[in-house]
């Protein structure tokens, strides 16, 4: 990271003051939902650091300064507000103008430690303020070398005592003249991680609760004219039979549609857990902060006109997110379609739609207001009852991460559907998703993760990786992902209604040849294995005959699914057949998807009951192919479910601090950046355990002889022209050179025969034994972070694009499915004969190249090409890194909101 002190201003007095990164501020959401603002300490904070002191109490003074300093001297203010960013780290955490919480660490003399201290507000005490400032500052710490903290408390301050225990370090304590004195290394552990990112989940998930489960609701902007938005909207809330309590925020009238109206949310009674915002865009900001006076937990921001309009808009809009932010709420839009929640307790639909599916177990997302009606109005058609449905609009604040984070614990929602149009923040999805399929199947349709594809007003990065790495993390996460809606409720009717699949066999029972011939096709190009039929009844066959025919098939220990299709005779589906399926059905636990002419969805009296109690309804499809790809979707999900998620790859013999000061040097001689030599490469990679290959740069031929002596032979002569390089059938190599005379013979050669391509530019390299050559690289990306991609190399990777990719941290079951995720694996287990590869000695050049990656963001590209992997290991023989100044990683390791 760059030097804190390179950067200064100054502060009141004249005196230069170190500025720090911008990086160190952060948005970040409390354990009650709320948001408060983390950033450095500032020589300006002096006044408010004082009326943070004297509005606390006297006990917590006592427990902060072991004494009752009933007021700080301005010698003391200027020491607290005036740290140097570096060896005296400050922050705050604030709502509004207001202090409400201060960390801070002292080194200790030039050493690796540092006292750690922190003061929260009385008012604040409880919203795990403590614990948000101290991850930061461990963060922190580490990037500038500290590697253990140490404080002192008073023994009857249980509540610090506490942070320091539960933050997931091993913490050592002593009592020391009635002092406990603790100590501890910050580097993070598995504990630690976890730790933290159980407290994100927490959070985030309550702050969603608030706005789901609100108990009183204002709508500002309600309106007495028929067909406007503030009228539909409030007709809708009403319709829906909200069972919480509603107020209208009006101007003029005392009443609209039997709610009563105030002129402002301050003089509603309160306090409102949400607000429903529908006036003009330019009036929306005032809104904001008599929300924010008034104490408002949220904001549902129907109003359009901000980014999705333009420059002013995109102005606006940023404006409307720092003020919600300052005032500690969270924020649902702006130019949302709206919120419902189904629940009993609830029912609100605070939306744009005047009708709403019935209530049921699926939860939807979806970005944009267009695609909200199609989504509703698709699973209403289906018959899919919903819990919780949420539009993000454009997405300023509470994205479809906020809602994964919410329907982790929500018992009520059995299955989670999202329309992403665009994806601000890939790393925390990926996370975040895996953790909710772990649970219950996420069903998503993109249609597309960069700027190129996010519609007008989402903010979103640029990225420079291609579309599989999308899909690749996808698949990382357990998601199930589809092309459109009709696809997802395919899916989302099979995943709520039926058992997941045990395994991939397949029955097919029908009346009709066609049918069967279809379903048994459309089996095998999805790779599902049909173990049992296809069976064909007679068109004319009774009810009983075909119960008798599903009954064999689900009775088959051969068999983990059941595919049904029945065309009528006359047309018209039988009641003896729907009850004869339903009680076949309902005897065994295998999932069953059906075509039935004339039915789509779940309803037309296909429901059973199991005979634990549990609803069930048996999904039918228009045709076969629908229902055999949703039933493919969720096999490999399950499958997904079923395995073993691996444990996260932490390779031996590793110098993280060596690697980052050599980036440092680097940077500092070079701020913009650069490739490195090769010896700066070997050296960098060194440190994570890479060993590449020495190789000599020569420009004759006797030079080309003495790097051989150097080598020992046989050596191998190459070109090192990019155009050699990435030509087809231009050779720019000479192996297996035994002696002196074969160098020179080559090096001549191949100076005569590439002439002006060669560009004169040659290496002599030790040679290797006989393998496979693949190519490994890592880059950073400043959408998705970094990207670890494998591939053979040669045609598959330059003609075919036969890369697979996956996204850090990595587990080593993510390493073994990159290594085999590429078409041309089976040339790593010994095709034709050859003797395979080092499986294990790959695996670990690609565990640490993860984590190489992952740890160092200045790394802007890393390719290993070529690694020769055979029987006996795996040889990086080139490899070529760039460094830049680090990019901010939309989910750098500490709790924050993007």
């Amino acid at each position: 990271m760059p030097d804190a002190e390179t950067r200064s201003v100054a502060d009141e007095a004249g005196t230069l003051v170190p500025t720090p990164p911008e990086e160190w501020e952060a948005d970040v959401v409390l354990r009650d939902g709320s948001v408060a603002h983390l950033r450095p300490i500032r020589p300006a904070d002096a006044d408010a650091l004082r009326r943070f002191h004297n509005a606390q109490s006297a006990e917590s003074i006592y427990l902060r300064f072991f004494a009752p300093l009933k007021e700080l001297s301005d010698r003391d203010v200027h020491r607290f507000t005036h740290v140097d960013h570096h060896d005296r780290v400050a922050l705050v955490a604030t709502v509004g103008a207001d202090i409400i919480g201060v960390g801070r660490y002292d080194r200790l003399g030039g050493s690796t430690s540092a006292e750690v201290a922190f003061n929260i507000s009385d008012r604040f005490q409880g919203r795990g303020i403590g614990s948000v400032l101290l991850e930061h500052l461990a963060a922190i710490a580490r990037e500038l070398g500290i590697e253990k903290f140490t404080a002192e408390v008073l023994p009857q301050n249980r509540k610090m005592l506490m942070v320091f225990k539960d933050a997931g370090y091993e913490v050592t304590h002593r009592v020391e003249d009635g002092v406990v004195e603790l100590s501890f290394a910050i580097e993070p552990t598995e504990h630690s991680k976890a730790v933290a990112l159980s407290r994100e989940h927490r959070a985030e998930s309550r702050s969603m609760h608030t706005i789901l489960f609100p108990e009183r609701v204002a709508l500002v902007g309600a309106s007495r004219r028929e067909g406007s938005v503030g009228a539909l909207v409030l007709a809708n809330i009403l319709r829906s039979g909200y069972q919480g309590e509603l107020v209208a925020i009006h101007p003029e009238v005392d009443e609209l549609q039997g709610v009563p109206a105030y002129r402002s949310v301050e003089e509603a009674p309160g306090p409102i857990d949400l607000a429903v915002v529908v006036v003009p865009a330019d009036q929306v900001q005032g809104v904001v902060r008599d929300c924010g006076r008034a104490g408002v937990k949220a904001l549902l921001v129907l109003s359009s006109g901000f980014a999705e309009a333009g420059e002013e808009g995109t102005r606006l809009q940023e404006q409307l997110r720092r003020e919600v932010r300052l005032a500690g709420m969270r924020l649902v839009g702006p130019n949302s379609f709206g919120l419902i929640n189904t629940h009993p307790d609830v029912r609100l639909n605070a939306s744009l739609a005047p009708m709403v599916p019935p209530p049921g177990r699926l939860g939807l997302f979806a970005q944009s207001g267009a695609l909200g009606i199609a989504v509703l109005a698709s699973a209403a058609r289906r018959g899919l009852g919903i819990s919780v449905f949420a539009s993000a609009g454009n997405r300023a604040d509470v994205s479809g991460n906020d809602l994964m984070q919410y329907w982790i614990d929500d018992e009520d929602t059995h299955t989670v559907g999202l329309y992403l149009e665009s994806m601000g923040n890939p790393r925390k999805f990926s996370r975040i998703a895996r953790q909710l399929a772990m649970v219950k199947p996420v069903v998503v349709v993109s249609s597309g993760v960069s700027s190129f594809a996010a519609p007008p007003g989402h903010r979103t990065r640029r990225t420079q990786v291609p579309p599989q790495a999308f899909d690749a993390l996808l698949r990382q996460a357990g998601v199930i992902r589809v092309e459109n809606i009709h696809q997802l409720f395919d899916v989302a009717q099979l995943t709520l209604h039926q058992p997941l699949p045990a395994g991939q066999r397949v029955a097919i029972v029908g009346n009709s040849d066609a049918l069967g011939s279809i379903s048994a096709s459309a089996c095998l190009s999805w790779g599902l294995d049909v173990t049992h039929g296809p069976v064909s009844l007679l068109p004319q066959a009774s009810a009983d005959e075909f119960a008798s025919a599903l009954e064999a098939a689900f009775a088959d220990p051969n068999v983990d699914s059941v595919v049904a299709g029945f065309i009528p005779p006359l047309m018209t589906l039988d009641e003896d057949l729907t009850a004869a399926v339903r009680a076949v059905v309902a005897r065994h636990q295998k999932p069953c998807v059906a075509t039935f002419l004339g039915m789509r969805g779940v309803e037309g009296g296909l429901s059973y009951e199991e005979a634990d109690g549990t609803d069930r309804i048996v999904p039918s499809y228009t045709m076969p192919e629908d229902g055999i790809r949703a039933l493919n979707a969720v096999t490999r999900y399950a499958q997904w479910r079923a395995r073993d998620r691996g444990a996260p790859v932490v390779p031996a013999g590793i110098d993280r601090l060596r690697v980052e000061a050599f980036i440092d040097r680097v940077l500092a001689d070079s701020p913009d950046g650069r490739a490195l030599t090769r010896d700066e490469a070997a050296e960098l990679l060194e440190g994570y355990g890479i060993r590449l290959w020495p190789a000599a740069a020569v420009g004759s031929a006797d030079e080309a002889v003495a790097a051989a002596e150097r080598l020992t032979y046989p050596v191998i002569l190459k070109s090192t022209s990019p155009v050699v390089r990435h030509q087809p059938g231009i050779a720019g190599l000479r192996s297996d050179l035994g002696d002196a005379e074969a160098v020179r013979d080559a090096y001549e050669s191949l100076s005569q025969r590439l002439g002006a391509l060669g560009d004169g530019t040659f290496v002599v390299q030790r040679m290797a034994v006989p393998g496979v050559s693949c190519v490994l690289t890592a880059q950073e990306d400043p959408l998705f972070g970094p990207v670890v991609s494998f591939s053979v190399a040669g045609p598959p990777t330059e003609l075919l694009d036969d890369v697979a990719h996956r996204i850090p941290p990595l587990t080593d079951v993510d390493v073994r499915d990159l290594i085999s995720g590429v078409k041309a694996a089976p040339l790593l287990a010994g095709h034709r004969g050859a003797a395979p590869v080092h499986r294990a000695a790959l695996r670990d050049l690609v565990a640490r190249l993860s984590v190489l990656a992952d740890d160092h963001p200045e790394l802007a590209s890393v390719e290993l090409n070529p690694v020769n992997a055979w029987t006996g290991g795996v040889d990086t023989l080139g490899a070529e890194v760039v460094v830049r100044p680090a990019l901010l990683r939309q989910d750098p390791g500490r709790r924050r909101m993007t």
